[in-house]
């Protein structure tokens, strides 16, 4: 049987609370601040077509290169389907690079 790890919860939010009182007080605390960055802009069909076309690949090499269906890609560059998340981030950079892409 596996030994249960003891959880300090308690002790980690009192001192959390000490430091945010401290830091509503002016007071100097150590506080790590991380600036998540922007989630990526909405792309036009055209615009994911002519990311394609900058790369002068069919919509299946290019949905190769993004790790997708063909079908995928083309529901993209006729409206009826929208990328999310990390395909968008991925068109995003190749936009801005898309050597990127056969780089990778």
């Amino acid at each position: 049987m596996a030994k249960r790890k003891k959880v300090k919860i308690f002790e980690d939010l009192s001192v959390a609370l000490a430091d945010s009182l401290r830091y509503e007080r002016g007071a100097p605390v150590d506080l790590r601040v991380t600036e998540l960055p922007r989630p990526p802009k909405r792309l036009t069909p055209a615009e994911i077509r002519q990311i394609r076309l900058s790369l002068n690949a069919s919509q299946a090499l290019f949905a190769r290169f993004l790790n997708v269906s063909a079908n995928t890609v083309e529901s993209w560059e006729q409206g009826n389907r929208h990328p999310h998340h990390a395909a968008l981030k991925l068109l995003n950079i190749a936009r801005k690079r898309p050597e990127a892409l056969l780089e990778a």
